[in-house]
C-alpha cells in the first residue's frame, strides 16, 4: 500500500477524488491543510481540475448552544439522509483546535454510527494558525468533497464566537439548533446569529422536555417576527426535535427542500453562491497578503521591538503599522 504521506500528481488526486475513492479524497484534503508551499500548490492544481464536478451539493452549515446535542443531532439527521439513499459529508470548523491541538479529534467517536455508514464521510477540521486559514481551508476541502460525489454536506461549527459568521458565509442553509427554556436561551445566544438562522430547531424535544420545547418554539417565534425580513423573502421557521427518538427530522427535511426551492424560484440560491466566491477570493488574497507579510525577513527582524514601542506607549499602534508596512513594501 502506497505511503500516506506520499504526494501524487495532480491528475492522480483528481481522477481518484472524481471516483469518489474516499482515500485519494482523504489525501487530497491533507494536502489542502498542508502549511508547506509545494503542497499549498499542488492542491490548487488539484482544486482547478475537479472544480468542473463541484457545486451540485445542497450545504448546510450547523450551529448551536454548548449541551444542545449536536453530534447526536448530526448522526441522526445524517443516517436519516442516507437512508434516503444521499450521500453525505460532514466537515467541521474549530478555530478553538489551534489552541488544543485537536480539540475534535473525537469526531469520529462522537458520530461513531455514522462514522461506519458507508454513505457518510466525517473529516475533523484542520488546526489553523487563525480562523481565516481554518475557514480557507474548510472550504477547499468542501469542494473536493463535492467533485467526490457528495450529495450534502454539513459545516459543524464546534468553536465559538466568529465560527458562526464564517460557516454562514460557506452554505445555502443556515441551521441553530436550541434548547428548551427560551427565556435563559434568549439571553443567551447573540442576536446576530439568530438573524443568521434559515431555521431554528429546539432539540431534546422528548419526555418532560416536550412541553418546554412548545413553549420555547412559541418565544423563538416571537422573537424572530422582531428581525426584519430578510432580501429573499425566506422567513425563518423554527422546528422541535429529538435527536434521541428520531422524531422531527422529516419535517426538517422537508422545510429544507422548500427553502431550497424557494431560493431557486428567486434566483436567490445562486446570487448568493456567486456572492460568496467572490468573498472567498477577496478573503483569500487578505490571508495570503497577511502571510507574506509576518514571513517577510524585513519586519521579522523589527516585529519584536515595533510590538514594545507599542506596548510602551513609545509610538502610536498606527504609526507603528504604517512603519512596518513600508519596511515590507
Amino acid at each position: 500500500m502506497a505511503n500516506f504521506k506520499k504526494r501524487f500528481t495532480a491528475d492522480a488526486y483528481a481522477e481518484g477524488i472524481l471516483q469518489g475513492d474516499r482515500i485519494m479524497l482523504s489525501r487530497a484534503i491533507t494536502l489542502v491543510e498542508s502549511a508547506l508551499r509545494e503542497d499549498a500548490l499542488l492542491s490548487e492544481q488539484v482544486l482547478e481540475k475537479v472544480m468542473h464536478a463541484t457545486g451540485k451539493s445542497l450545504r448546510i452549515g450547523i450551529t448551536g448552544v454548548p449541551g444542545v446535542g449536536k453530534s447526536t443531532f448530526i448522526e441522526a439527521f445524517g443516517t436519516y439522509l442516507t437512508g434516503l439513499g444521499k450521500k453525505l459529508a460532514v466537515l467541521a470548523i474549530d478555530p478553538s483546535s489551534q489552541r488544543s491541538q485537536g480539540s475534535i479529534l473525537g469526531d469520529k467517536t462522537r458520530m461513531e454510527e455514522l462514522s461506519h455508514n458507508p454513505a457518510a464521510y466525517i473529516r475533523p477540521s484542520a488546526t489553523g494558525s487563525s480562523l481565516g486559514g481554518v475557514t480557507t481551508k474548510t472550504r477547499e476541502s468542501m469542494l473536493l468533497c463535492e467533485a467526490a460525489g457528495f450529495d450534502i454536506i454539513f459545516i459543524e461549527t464546534v468553536g465559538v464566537g466568529q465560527s458562526e459568521t464564517a460557516v454562514h458565509g460557506m452554505v445555502d442553509f443556515f441551521l441553530l439548533l436550541m434548547l428548551a427554556g427560551a427565556g435563559d436561551e434568549l439571553q443567551g445566544i447573540k442576536k446576530g446569529i439568530m438573524e443568521m438562522a434559515d431555521a431554528i430547531v429546539i432539540n431534546k424535544a422528548d419526555g418532560d422536555n416536550i412541553q418546554l420545547a412548545s413553549n420555547a418554539k412559541i418565544a423563538y417565534e416571537n422573537a424572530l417576527h422582531l428581525f426584519p425580513p430578510s432580501d429573499s423573502g425566506w422567513y425563518p421557521k423554527v422546528l422541535t426535535a429529538s435527536a434521541l427518538k428520531n422524531e422531527g427530522l422529516t419535517h426538517l427535511w422537508e422545510l429544507i427542500l422548500n427553502f431550497e426551492k424557494h431560493m431557486k424560484a428567486r434566483g436567490q440560491f445562486e446570487k448568493n453562491r456567486n456572492e460568496q466566491n467572490l468573498k472567498w477570493m477577496k478573503e483569500t488574497i487578505r490571508h495570503q497578503l497577511e502571510k507574506l507579510f509576518y514571513d517577510a525577513d524585513a519586519v521579522k527582524r523589527v516585529l519584536a521591538a515595533k510590538e514594545t514601542e507599542v506596548i510602551e506607549r513609545k509610538v502610536p499602534a498606527n504609526v507603528a503599522a504604517r512603519q512596518l508596512l513600508d519596511l515590507f513594501f
